[in-house]
């Protein structure tokens, strides 16, 4: 329960689960938090098609036990990944975003969907376009040239790949969502938000 490759929760104080504590049981009284709620929660509002997707398919990766539900633990365990865990942590949960289809592999359409609907979300004006972002990738990191990315095709290339790395982490670049939560539900505005650390285990993707 609330666990995520081994993740735990152990290094989040307790002033932090109190105040996530307080902010989900305000939103969500019975403990349950469903597809729609989570987008209310986060107040994503006249999502796109893709940018809904791309929503659900991340509550799907923090619904841990596959209830159809994200009860408090599994809420402060995908905090956690966010805020303190590891970078192969989350590079593996980058891949089930992409993976939309669930197959094990990442193909060049799930990838440019995905990051697509992501920067419309971030509200992100990136100098690289999502489909040139997307054949950097491939070109990098696609080692067997099957048009696919494995999981430990993934995993190793970005890790050894400096640029690449820096540019998938702002592309999933989730400090809005814990800055809402740290301030009752106000949008953090572009101009407040921090250059990202990319390179400790601590950033946030």
């Amino acid at each position: 329960m609330g666990n995520m490759d081994g993740k735990t929760v152990e290094e989040l104080s307790a002033t932090e689960i109190h105040r996530w504590y307080k902010k989900f049981m305000t939103e969500c009284p019975s403990g349950q938090l469903t597809q729609h709620e989570f987008k209310q929660f986060f107040g994503l509002k006249n999502l796109s098609p893709a940018s809904n997707q791309y929503i659900e398919q991340m509550f799907d990766t923090f619904d841990f036990n596959k209830d159809g539900y994200m009860d408090f633990m599994e809420y402060v365990a995908a905090l956690s990944l966010v805020l303190k865990g590891k970078v192969e942590q989350k590079l593996r949960w980058y891949f089930k975003l992409y993976d939309v289809d669930g197959n094990g592999c990442i193909d060049r359409g799930e990838l440019l969907n995905i990051i697509k609907a992501i920067r419309a979300i971030n509200r992100c004006n990136d100098e690289m376009t999502a489909e040139e972002f997307t054949d950097m990738v491939f070109d990098k990191i696609d080692i067997n040239g099957d048009g696919e990315l494995s999981l430990e095709e993934f995993i190793e290339g970005v890790q050894k790949d400096e640029l690449l790395l820096e540019v998938l982490t702002r592309s999933l670049d989730l400090k809005h969502i814990v800055y809402m939560i740290q301030n009752d539900g106000k949008r953090m505005e572009i101009s407040e938000r921090p250059r990202q650390e990319i390179t400790t285990g601590n950033s946030l993707p």
